[in-house]
C-alpha cells in the first residue's frame, strides 16, 4: 500500500496549491469568529455565525468565504446593514499566506508548523488593532505549541543559530531545537520586557503592555533569537514610521497610544518568510 507522500506525488502541484488556498480560507473564515469573540468574552462555538448588527442566524449559504460577501454586496441579507471589510480581507491573506507557505516549505511538517505559526500572529494583530488587546489566551497556549512545533519540525538555519551562539554542540537535533526555542522566546520576550521597564522608570508610567512580551515569547520560542532581533527591529522601524505620519496626519501628539502588536505581528511574519535572507544579506557587507 502506497505511503501518504507517495500518493501526494501523483497529485498535481496545482490541485494541492488550490486545496491549500481554499482551506486557508476556511481557516481565515474561524480566524475572523476568533477576532470577533475572543476579546468579547464570547464562545468560539455557540451560539452560531449571526449578524452582530440584527443578530439574526446566517444561512449556511451567505457563510461561504470571500463569495458570500461578494453576492450580498458587503451587506446583511436581513438587515442590510454594512458587514465589515475585515472579514474577507482576514480570509484573503490567511489564504494567501497558506499558498505562499506551500511554496516556501513543500507538502512537510515544516508547513503545518508555520500555518499554525501565522494561524496565530493574524488574530493577535486585528485583535491589538481594534481592541489595543493581546489575549493571554493567544499567547499563553501559543507558547506552548510553537515551542512543541519548533521542536517536531526543526529549522536548521534555527538551529545553527543555536550552536554559533553556544559552540559545539555535541547533541540530538531536537535538544539543539529546545535550546534554540527557549533562547528564542527568551530574547524575544525579554528584549521587549527591558524596554518596557527602562521606560517606566524614565517615564514613571507604561509604555508597553505585556501582551506584546508574551507575543514576543512566543515569536521568538518558534523564529529563534535572531530572527526575533531582527522582527523587533523591523517592528520598531515601521512603527516609528507609521506613528510619526499619525501624528502629522491626525495633528496629535507625540504620545499617541499605538498597539505595537499591529507592527509586531506583520514583521514576524516577514522574519519567517525572508528574515535568514535579509540576514545573511545584512552580515554580507561585513564579510
Amino acid at each position: 500500500m502506497e505511503s501518504l507522500n507517495e500518493l501526494m506525488e501523483h497529485v498535481p502541484p496545482f490541485f494541492l496549491g488550490l486545496a491549500i488556498t481554499l482551506f486557508g480560507l476556511i481557516i481565515g473564515s474561524f480566524l475572523n469568529v476568533v477576532i470577533y469573540r475572543l476579546p468579547r468574552g464570547e464562545s468560539l462555538a455557540f451560539p452560531g455565525s449571526h449578524c452582530p448588527a440584527c443578530d439574526k442566524p446566517v444561512k449556511s449559504y451567505d457563510n461561504i468565504p470571500v463569495l458570500s460577501y461578494l453576492i450580498l454586496g458587503g451587506r446583511c441579507r436581513s438587515c442590510k446593514v454594512k458587514i465589515s471589510p475585515i472579514y474577507p480581507t482576514v480570509e484573503l491573506l490567511v489564504a494567501a499566506l497558506y499558498l505562499l507557505l506551500y511554496f516556501k516549505d513543500g507538502l512537510t511538517l515544516v508547513l503545518l508548523a508555520d500555518a499554525v505559526f501565522v494561524s496565530l500572529i493574524v488574530p493577535l494583530v486585528f485583535i491589538d488593532l481594534e481592541h489595543k488587546l493581546l489575549p493571554d489566551k493567544i499567547n499563553k497556549p501559543g507558547l506552548l505549541v510553537m515551542t512543541v512545533l519548533r521542536v517536531l519540525a526543526p529549522d536548521a538555519w534555527i538551529n545553527k543559530s543555536t550552536e554559533e551562539m553556544f559552540g559545539a554542540i555535541v547533541s540530538s537535533e531536537w535538544t539543539v531545537a529546545i535550546i534554540g526555542s527557549a533562547v528564542g522566546a527568551a530574547v524575544g520576550g525579554g528584549s521587549l520586557w527591558l524596554v518596557r521597564r527602562a521606560y517606566y522608570l524614565v517615564r514613571k508610567e507604561e509604555g508597553m503592555g505585556l501582551g506584546d512580551v508574551k507575543m514576543m515569547l512566543m515569536v521568538g520560542a518558534f523564529i529563534g533569537w535572531k530572527l526575533a532581533f531582527l522582527t523587533i527591529f523591523m517592528s520598531s522601524l515601521i512603527g516609528s514610521v507609521v506613528g510619526l505620519l499619525l501624528v502629522r496626519v491626525r495633528k496629535g501628539s507625540m504620545k499617541m497610544e499605538i498597539p505595537f502588536g499591529v507592527f509586531l505581528g506583520p514583521a514576524a511574519i516577514i522574519s519567517l518568510f525572508i528574515g535568514q535572507k535579509l540576514m545573511e544579506w545584512y552580515l554580507g557587507f561585513y564579510s
